[in-house]
């Protein structure tokens, strides 16, 4: 470790910063279903969250080497370009918790540092093949199995339990809920805490601290697991929300399904070593419930907000990543400013967000009901009146002209005698 130099150091403890980000962003995809259900409370269940985060960080080391050893060229990699990278993953991780949306930290810090490379060492510095195969097609396949899957196990489970509606059947799918939600963080820990290791390792590659093709140290694997455990802990309330009443109504049987599904899929890419979105996979997973459940409804217009962030999260963060390792490129001044620019846009977004406080006393409270679109208001204005017996009453709604004031008989020498009302009638 004698080549463990002060910018090595900042880019490990800004690897951690990140870390810590994606711990409290992605805290939704392990509970946002189990809090919103009411099988856990929010403060309990970011609790055994941060705990499983920190156990999962342990099991496994293949994300960590798909990106510390297959995703760019680590031989022409400096670790200011990982610097650069990590800002551009942090900034985008803080954008989309202030305003509330389940982006991928991965996909951010993966962005970040394809930018950086490519500003560093050009194109052929990023292995295309990689990109495509561990990041790109599990990024659109993986929602899509996820949603699925949770479609066709909600709609079995309604399909058995549908007389069975007692609170006893209640109770054991919050169980079942609970379990399943302890799955999906200890996947979390496996496939999410492995990034920031890679990135590290990555990091020690091209700073000389360790030899080229290496694992990741115990130190590394440590702190990364304690890093996103504290960051779960704190507890991502605004996307929690989002992601538990945001997309769609839950029953405790729905939240089942999503978590049991989003697990499952989180845990065989981890072992295949892809590079998966959590947020992905749960989001796709809780959209699934809604279509399962008959009457449930899928909020698309939050849905379609969520797409809008995935399809920009690759290309927002390797722009900023880019942008930061030309600034780093100047040499020591250079970092030294995107470190206190990094410093100081994260302290004005947190400053910002306080204008609108989101804890765990406001979490569960669900989304403003959604004005009625064009379409909406269209069929509305065209739709013919029924018919049958309420004809009577749209009629007597209708109102009755005003009499008219009855003319003053004008005496002449002709005129007959004027007939009373009565009588005429």
């Amino acid at each position: 470790m004698e080549s463990f130099s002060l910018i090595l150091a900042i880019v490990v403890v800004t690897a951690l910063a990140f870390d810590f980000t994606n711990g409290f962003h992605d805290t939704a995809n392990a509970m946002a279903t189990t809090i919103s259900t009411g099988a856990l409370k929010p403060k309990v269940a970011v609790a055994m969250s941060a705990v499983l985060n920190l156990v999962g960080a342990f099991l496994s080391v293949e994300v960590a080497n798909t990106i510390s050893k297959g995703l760019v060229d680590e031989t022409g990699i400096r670790p200011e370009v990982i610097f650069a990278a990590l800002v551009g993953a942090i900034l985008w991780n803080l954008l989309t918790w202030l305003v509330g949306l389940p982006s991928s930290s991965s996909h951010a810090l993966m962005g970040g540092l394809i930018g950086a490379t490519v500003a560093s060492a050009g194109f052929g510095a990023v292995h295309g093949d990689v990109l495509v195969t561990k990041v790109l097609l599990p990024a659109v396949a993986a929602p899509v199995v996820a949603g699925l899957a949770a479609m066709l196990s909600t709609r079995f489970s309604y399909a058995i339990g549908g007389k069975a509606d007692g609170e006893a059947t209640r109770k054991g799918y919050r169980a079942g809920q609970i379990a399943s939600a302890g799955l999906v963080s200890l996947a979390h820990g496996t496939n999410d805490a492995q990034k920031t290791m890679g990135i590290i390792t990555l990091a020690l590659i091209a700073g000389g601290a360790v030899s080229p093709g290496s694992n990741p140290p115990t130190w590394v694997i440590l702190s990364a697991g304690l890093a996103i455990a504290l960051g779960t802990y704190i507890g991502g309330w605004r996307i929690i929300r989002t992601m538990g009443t945001g997309l769609t109504d839950l029953e405790p049987r729905q939240g089942f399904a999503a978590q049991t599904s989003a697990a499952t899929a989180i845990l065989a890419s981890s072992h295949l070593g892809f590079s998966l979105s959590t947020t992905h996979v749960v989001s796709g997973s809780v959209m699934g419930t809604g279509l399962g459940r008959k009457g449930g409804v899928v909020r698309w217009s939050t849905a379609t907000r969520m797409l809008i962030a995935w399809v920009l999260t690759l290309p927002a963060a390797a722009l900023v990543g880019a942008l930061a390792e030309s600034v780093t490129d100047l040499g020591d001044w250079g970092t030294a400013v995107v470190a206190v620019f990094l410093i100081a846009a994260s302290a004005a977004i947190w400053k910002y967000s306080r204008r609108e406080v989101v804890d765990h006393t406001s979490v569960a409270a669900g989304p403003a009901e959604e004005p009625p679109g064009v379409v909406t208001t269209a069929i509305a204005m065209v739709t013919p009146p029924p018919t049958g017996t309420v004809t009577e009453d749209l009629t007597a709604m209708i109102p009755a002209p005003a009499p008219s004031p009855s003319p003053v008989p004008v005496p002449t020498e002709s005129a007959t005698p004027a007939v009373p009302p009565a009588a005429a009638v």
